[in-house]
């Protein structure tokens, strides 16, 4: 059991690194057409993990309120939105084809910020694959090792254009492939820690697991709000970014389901 937490804790990390190294194989940077496939897929397997990973085993679990049972759900998913909200607030950042930086004012170096935007965006999914492992092993709403694998495996496979979208443009900016390779593996490495603190607790995290499933939810579908969705619909019109996010989607979908 424990070969297979520690598989799928680092699975997501793994997904990032194996995509930072794309930036060894590609001469050119990523053209704006396959930032959009690359982003719109991202927002799409979030978006289904978010519902069938975290919402509704959430709901699940307080199915002994009746008919309120979604309060836990709502509650936790709009303290991830706010927490996400906050850090987006106090962490001085710069998203993928912005020339403005969000957060506070800073002398942080335009890569720099770059990172820190990824790395804010990989929080809450090193969170979800924690709070479900955590999920797992205090059986609580029959979470299955498939189950949580699903969460893990899709996230990883979402990781991989991530941690593309990452170095390429780094490179692009004037750094050299080691280090923009490095700054991308940097960047998902808040994933696995994140997750391994939130095993670490599970035992005590039981009683409001609920909560923290939602809580994670609602953190991804920030990120795919106010980052993914704008930058796969940005520029000349493209219905590629929707395309890709009803792939993702559905790959996500599937993949819980099936390994759940």
């Amino acid at each position: 059991m424990q070969k297979e937490i520690i598989s799928g804790l680092l699975l997501p990390f793994i997904g990032t690194a194996a995509g930072s190294g794309c930036v060894f194989f590609m001469k050119h940077d990523l053209s704006r057409g396959v930032q959009r496939v690359l982003t719109g897929f991202a927002a799409g397997v979030m978006t289904a993990a978010s519902i069938w990973s975290l919402i509704i085993p959430a709901m699940d679990m307080a199915d002994d309120k009746g008919k309120l049972a979604f309060l836990p759900a709502v509650a936790g998913f709009w303290c991830g939105v706010l927490f996400l909200l906050m850090l987006d607030s106090l962490i001085p950042h710069l998203h993928m084809n912005s020339e403005k930086a969000e957060g506070p004012k800073t002398r942080l170096a335009k890569t720099t910020m770059m990172v820190l935007a990824v790395t804010l965006h990989n929080i809450p999914e090193g969170m979800a694959v924690g709070i479900v492992y955590a999920g797992f092993l205090t059986g609580s709403a029959d979470m299955t090792a498939g189950g949580a694998l699903a969460l893990a495996l899709g996230i990883a496979i979402q990781n991989f254009p991530e941690g593309a979208i990452i170095s390429m443009p780094l490179h692009g900016e004037g750094k050299s492939k080691a280090k923009a390779f490095a700054d991308g593996v940097i960047s998902g490495a808040v994933e696995p820690l994140g997750a391994l603190l939130t095993i670490l607790f599970a035992s005590r995290l039981l009683p409001i697991m609920p909560y923290l499933l939602s809580f994670a939810a609602g953190a991804m579908i920030y990120v795919v709000v106010e980052e993914l969705i704008p930058e796969m619909s940005e520029g000349e019109h493209s219905n590629i970014g929707v395309i890709m996010f009803s792939v993702g989607f559905t790959l996500m979908m599937s993949l819980d389901v099936a390994l759940g």
